[in-house]
């Protein structure tokens, strides 16, 4: 009995001490890259951040996305404004990987295809993800669309922490959507999955016609373009009073709608509870088939806070099914807005496997 004990204590030493060699191993690989490198790649601006693992942006810099004929071109100039960036932080020894986050970008194949705002992609299929690489000494490099990136963001360094069923939404000049399920993003079998923006929301011919070819998609009416033509609509079709006559109506914008609402103007607190109960019953939609936690807002919208979220909740609730319905979240991202999409794309970095 007591050579048993002793063996027993041996071989628990042992466990133990293996325990905390691998232990210190993995502490020596979490601190010997501590940084990943973001890009959030727009139709406009290329935003470049080294950041490290609780969110801080370290180093940023930014290009011209539409100055370059070709992505070959671009790629070069992105690498050539990096290198200042690598080498205040030590090095490309220091790290470990980076994450882009950009329009039509697929996940599983590091390509950009057939984006329509990006003059060197929008008729072909361009691999930007490999192009990174190569050009950085074969660093991995991980790619999806913007939305998916958002996604990933909220989940490491935002108001997603800890939840593994959540649907992020952004409101922007468009919508997009990022889907988690189980912990994982959702990208379907081709990496095209969660084009929510592109479902339909009003069906017939009154339905407004969508940059995607259909008509009545919940992104005609409830981004950033389609508040502002809604208010356009409404102008022209009544004469009700309201401080937006005192605009251009062309010039129109989502944010002129929110000031105006912010002073109590009735028409603009109306276009916003029409565009709120729309986006309630899109996500009671959404509800059924994943039964998200929380649905979280993201974009220029959000800043109407109550004004837009309140009518969400309420429309969710009566379109939801019962099983449904009180349950979700409505959450607005913690996220700085002139940060997250750099920080979602380097979230992307931390999750690469070497």
């Amino acid at each position: 009995m007591k050579n048993l004990k002793l063996l027993l204590c041996i071989v628990l030493s042992t466990m133990a001490l293996t325990a905390c060699n691998n232990d210190d191993d993995n502490n020596q690989s979490d601190t010997s890259k501590p940084y990943v490198i973001g890009l959030d790649l727009g139709g406009t601006n290329s935003v470049f951040g080294i950041v490290d693992a609780n969110g801080n942006i370290l180093e940023s810099t930014v290009i011209k996305t539409g100055n370059y004929e070709n992505a070959e071109d671009y790629a070069d100039a992105c690498v050539k404004a990096l290198q200042p960036l690598i080498e205040k932080v030590g090095g490309l020894t220091k790290i470990k990987s980076m994450g882009i986050g950009a329009p039509a970008a697929n996940y599983y194949t590091g390509t950009i295809e057939y984006a329509a705002n990006l003059r060197w992609a929008k008729d072909r299929s361009v691999p930007l993800a490999k192009m990174f690489s190569d050009r950085l000494h074969n660093l991995p490099v991980a790619m999806t669309n913007d939305a998916n990136a958002a996604a990933i963001g909220e989940m490491t360094y935002g108001v997603a922490r800890g939840m593994k069923d959540f649907i992020v939404i952004t409101l922007g000049t468009g919508i997009g959507s990022g889907i988690v399920v189980n912990g994982q993003l959702l990208y379907g079998h081709d990496g095209f999955a969660g084009e929510l923006g592109h479902t339909i929301i009003v069906r017939g011919e009154e339905g407004r016609p969508c940059g995607c070819g259909r008509t009545g998609c919940l992104e005609c009416y409830c981004s950033a373009t389609g508040v502002a033509r809604t208010a356009r609509e409404w102008l022209e079709k009544t004469d009700r009073p309201s401080l937006l006559r005192e605009l251009d109506p062309d010039q129109i914008t989502s944010k002129d709608i929110s000031i105006a609402a912010e002073k109590g103007d009735e028409l603009a607190i109306e276009i916003y509870e029409y565009t709120g109960n729309l986006l309630g019953e899109a996500c009671a939609e959404f509800a059924a088939f994943s039964s998200p936690e929380a649905f979280i807002f993201f974009g220029g919208l959000t800043k109407a806070g109550d004004l837009l979220m309140k009518p969400i909740r309420e429309s969710y609730n009566s379109h939801a099914l019962k099983m449904y319905q009180n349950k979700p979240q409505f959450l607005i991202s913690g996220l700085d807005d002139a940060n997250a999409a750099v920080l979602g794309a380097s979230a992307m970095g931390w999750e690469i496997k070497e």
